[in-house]
């Protein structure tokens, strides 16, 4: 069995960036500049925000924290967000989500500007990946992808099943696997809480990517033998974090799992690094 290690991959990847950032800071006169905006006090965003500012020092990236109050009004989110879509020393913009009631996540998301878009969430980057053109993937499928090429483990001609079809993993996801290339051109079936014979149809996939949100969803018996496992899952429980799939009844039956923690949530944080070093890039170009 094979441990897809997110963590010691995402360590690689930020280590190659910061070397990145160095030889590019020089030629630019500053470095990337990632503006990050928190509204209100919800734990895990904090948790959240806070690691991707650690990663971004670690690749050696400005991070720009925008800590709002939960009370902020829609108007200011906005007009904060405009401001940064000016500024010459921000390269992205990551609105971390959710927003406290009241406010409208999806109309601030669409005022970000689609080349400083880093999360990859603005409608014109979700066309563009739609489409196969160049833009900015979400992360987390992004992170996947990334972690699956790492390995060597390709996909070309596989069965992929994704359970879950949320904008950030699962459409995406989805759209990734059955593009063109090595690490894509899957034939990709995405099902979720409507689906008949979920445990039947999990069963034939090569490559199974569970991102539905409840621990320990995926059993043994939902998985083929010697299939790919990748599990988005991070639910908290009474006995800690635990993903989407049982990983102690599914290890020694697949060929190789990703691991919660450790597994997926790293290489999104990793990929977010990615992609504002190539909006970066673009910037100065």
């Amino acid at each position: 069995m094979i441990l897809l290690d997110g963590k010691a991959t995402a360590a690689a990847i930020r280590s190659e960036l910061k070397e990145t950032v160095a030889a590019k800071e020089t030629l630019y006169g500053r470095k990337p500049g990632l503006a990050v905006i928190l509204v209100g006090e919800d734990p895990a965003s904090q948790v959240y925000v806070r690691n991707k500012e650690r990663a971004c020092e670690n690749a050696g990236i400005e991070s720009l924290a925008y800590r709002l109050p939960a009370d902020v009004t829609q108007k200011d989110v906005e007009d904060l967000i405009r401001e940064l879509n000016t500024r010459d020393d921000v390269d992205g913009i990551l609105l971390q989500l959710p927003l406290p009631k009241g406010l409208d996540s999806q109309t601030c998301l669409d005022l970000i500007d689609p080349e400083k878009d880093v999360d990859g969430f603005h409608p014109v980057n979700v066309g563009r990946l739609a489409l196969g053109l160049p833009g900015y993937a979400p992360c987390t499928p992004a992170g996947v992808i990334e972690l699956l090429k790492r390995h060597e483990i390709t996909t070309s001609g596989k069965r992929a099943v994704i359970i879950g079809r949320s904008n950030i993993v699962g459409k995406p996801m989805a759209m990734m696997l059955w593009g063109y290339g090595d690490f894509a051109n899957a034939t990709v079936t995405v099902a979720h809480s409507r689906t008949p014979n979920l445990k039947e149809l999990c069963a034939e996939a090569d490559i199974l990517v569970a991102a539905i949100g409840r621990p320990h969803f995926v059993t043994a018996d939902m998985v083929k033998e010697g299939a790919v496992v990748i599990d988005v899952g991070i639910n908290r429980t009474d006995n800690g974090l635990a993903g989407d799939c049982d990983f102690d009844a599914i290890k020694d039956k697949v060929f190789a799992i990703t691991p919660v923690p450790g597994g997926v949530g790293p290489m999104t944080i990793a990929m977010l690094l990615v992609n504002t070093i190539q909006a970066y890039e673009r910037h100065n170009a």
